[in-house]
């Protein structure tokens, strides 16, 4: 991937890396080089498992995988807009401060750790611990809204922020695992069918949905059909429920002598 065949490649502000076998360094110190050119769109080849894509980078760079990246997909982003036309790996979002993040396919454990802003749309499965430590910061929310079904401590320690959850997809499993909202005390979560009493943790309820919170899944609905292509039509913000915390001191009771 030599400099000669990336400018090559290049046609205005876009550009077009092949990573097929390429470092993950190298790979993305080539992508802070075109943006630091000007370069507003890269799409990236060949991508297979090279991790800390678009880590750190506070630019409006639109940002195009073909192929499955690594762990820490855009942490600490602030602004990219990457789309990911496979799936991805651990930690995808990973303390994301702003930006949009879609993944076409299944994501894995502790997507979007201490997220305090953009959006993270994923249009299959996805693992454990999602949503862990999110947190609203000032006026940013934060969202997670995943197609498919996810695994155990959904919501884990969240202070903030939205979580949606739509089971589509084949089979008869569970929308979500056990251990839901384990130690939240902030935020929203949205979840499409039922789920057990022994599911929940301890520090969260089930409450109806409210006119507002009808009209932002609707929202949320119709943005992510538009950015993954994928019809949605079909489910309507009716079939959600929303868990929250009932108590903003889960823990209170540690520090009482």
């Amino acid at each position: 991937m030599a400099d000669a065949a990336v400018k090559k490649k290049m046609e205005g502000e876009a550009a077009e890396l092949d990573a097929a076998g390429v470092h993950y360094r190298e790979l993305n110190g080539r992508v802070r080089e075109l943006i630091d050119k000007g370069c507003k769109e890269i799409v990236l080849n060949g991508v297979n498992g090279q991790r800390y894509i678009a880590d750190g980078i506070a630019s409006e760079v639109k940002i195009v995988i073909n192929g499955v990246p690594g762990n820490d997909l855009g942490a600490f982003m602030s602004g990219p807009h990457i789309i990911v036309n496979d799936n991805a790996q651990d930690c995808v979002g990973n303390t994301m401060n702003a930006g949009k993040i879609i993944i076409k396919g299944h994501a894995g454990d502790v997507l979007g750790y201490g997220m305090r802003g953009g959006k993270l749309f994923v249009t299959g499965d996805v693992g454990y611990r999602v949503g862990i430590h999110m947190k609203s910061y000032k006026k940013q929310v934060p969202v997670i809204v995943a197609g498919g079904r996810a695994g155990d401590f959904f919501g884990e320690y969240m202070a903030g922020g939205i979580l949606v959850l739509l089971g589509m997809g084949e089979g008869d499993r569970p929308i979500a695992g056990s251990y839901l909202g384990t130690g939240m005390h902030g935020g929203a979560i949205y979840m499409r069918g039922s789920v057990s009493d022994s599911q929940l943790g301890r520090e969260v309820r089930v409450f109806d949905l409210e006119e507002e919170d009808r009209k932002l899944v609707a929202g949320l609905l119709e943005e992510f059909q538009a950015d993954t292509g994928i019809d949605y039509s079909k489910i309507k913000p009716a079939e959600f429920m929303k868990l929250c915390p009932f108590s903003h001191r889960p823990y209170g009771n540690m520090y009482v002598y």
